[in-house]
């Protein structure tokens, strides 16, 4: 990895640090909206014409059947199953902690108003195939959608070339309740659970990662002039670790390259008040990399987007990490609770030495569905909150509307809204 003072780097290379591989969807929307057009027109006909075209696969039966979902559990060995089951615990422990609570409150009296929340009733799930399948993903979405009591939870997984869907998927959904499973992928997926087929159901929001076609058929299908809400788009896995001299340069190294090796778009960045450190990070990630079967990608992942940095001071690093705004955030100081009382914008953080990201992704029991490319400025991890919605309610008695009626006359005046001050007035004769 590069290793460099931030003062001796330039705003270009500023730049594209703080850009990483942010996805531009613009070049692809053409090609994205003809098949979110063709789903929509044409349903399972369309569906199975791109699953044929993109993955390879000719298919009969777009639902995954019972029978699959039952010998999926049969073909994954008896420690994943347990594996996936404490994941799933810890889970449900963390989301269930995140249920909102119902308000009611007498602001004035004979004036009570409140909020009151439901869960949305028919949500989209999309877990992603490509590369290896992402069982973890399956809970990641499952789990908070069944914590919030979502009625139905379509679940869209991208096929195998065979026309199968993962067994290790399938168990993860099972473990969830999910049963309306479908074998697509890309684009074609996220339009048929947005406009609905024959076969898939119309969702009301859509959630889950993917590649830049899937990014970008959310976006569109989010401004199609449907009823529909998306999730954060996501992008690219990032992590940014900070470190002072304490902290071990073999785990800081293991951590980066755990996020490095997602894809060659990753990104992975050290900020370090420690010249000696960094020097020594850097010989670690060189150590570590070889004996990793996905080193290649890691390789490429680095050159683009990797880099050591070195700052005068932890306040440097922090001001350098709230402007990047990270997906995951790393601190390894010898106080990390303090550092991390000034982190502002970051998606998932993880203090001290024994808190790598890999837990964050699989058992520790947060969410791994996490903003990036610097929308953890504006957005939150996935939680029970984006599957609920929030209804007001008031409540006046004949006392309370009239110890009103004065002060709504002159708002419904200035306002030219006649009809609105008579819908009061007729109460009182």
């Amino acid at each position: 990895m590069r290793v460099q003072r931030l003062a001796d780097v330039d705003a270009g290379e500023y730049a594209h640090l703080m850009q990483r591989s942010a996805a531009d969807v613009q070049h692809i929307l053409p090609q994205v909206q003809t098949i979110m057009t063709a789903v929509r027109e044409r349903g399972d006909a369309a569906i199975r014409e791109f699953s044929a075209r993109f993955d390879g696969v000719a298919l009969q039966d777009l639902r995954v059947s019972a029978e699959e979902r039952a010998a999926a559990r049969q073909q994954v060995s008896p420690e994943f199953l347990e594996s996936l089951q404490r994941a799933r615990q810890n889970l449900e422990r963390f989301h269930r902690e995140q249920l909102p609570q119902e308000q009611l409150h007498e602001l004035q009296p004979g004036v009570r108003t409140g909020r009151l929340w439901r869960p949305i009733e028919k949500v989209g799930l999309y877990a992603p195939g490509g590369k290896a399948p992402y069982p973890s993903t399956v809970l990641m979405l499952g789990v908070p959608a069944l914590v919030a009591g979502c009625a139905q939870r379509v679940l869209c997984i991208p096929p195998s070339p065979d026309g199968s869907v993962p067994p290790a998927m399938l168990a993860a959904a099972d473990l969830v309740g999910i049963h309306d499973i479908f074998k697509i992928g890309g684009a074609q997926a996220i339009a048929a659970m947005a406009f609905g087929t024959e076969t898939v159901p119309r969702v009301y929001k859509l959630f889950g990662p993917g590649s830049i076609y899937v990014v970008a058929a959310k976006i569109w299908a989010a401004s199609a002039g449907l009823p529909l809400a998306i999730d954060c788009p996501p992008g690219p896995s990032e992590v940014l670790v900070i470190a002072d001299e304490t902290a071990p340069a073999a785990f800081v190294a293991a951590d980066l390259l755990s996020q490095a090796e997602h894809g060659e778009d990753s990104a992975a960045i050290l900020l370090t008040t420690s010249e000696r450190l960094a020097a020594e990070v850097a010989a670690a990630v060189e150590a570590q990399i070889p004996p990793l079967p996905t080193a290649a990608r890691v390789r490429a992942s680095l050159e683009r987007y990797g880099r050591i940095l070195v700052l005068e001071d932890l306040d440097a690093c922090v001001r350098f990490s709230n402007d990047y705004a990270p997906e995951h955030l790393e601190i390894m100081t010898a106080d990390p609770w303090a550092v991390s009382s000034q982190i502002v914008n970051a998606g998932s953080v993880f203090l001290g030495y024994y808190s790598p990201v890999t837990m964050g992704d699989y058992l520790s029991g947060t969410n791994h569905v996490i903003p990036t490319g610097g929308y953890a400025r504006m957005f939150s991890p996935l939680s029970v909150d984006e599957f609920v919605k929030k209804l007001e309610v008031q409540e006046l008695t004949f006392d309370g509307l009239q110890s009103l009626q004065q002060s709504l006359r002159a708002l419904t005046a200035a306002e030219g809204f006649a009809a609105h001050q008579h819908a009061v007035d007729i109460r009182f004769g």
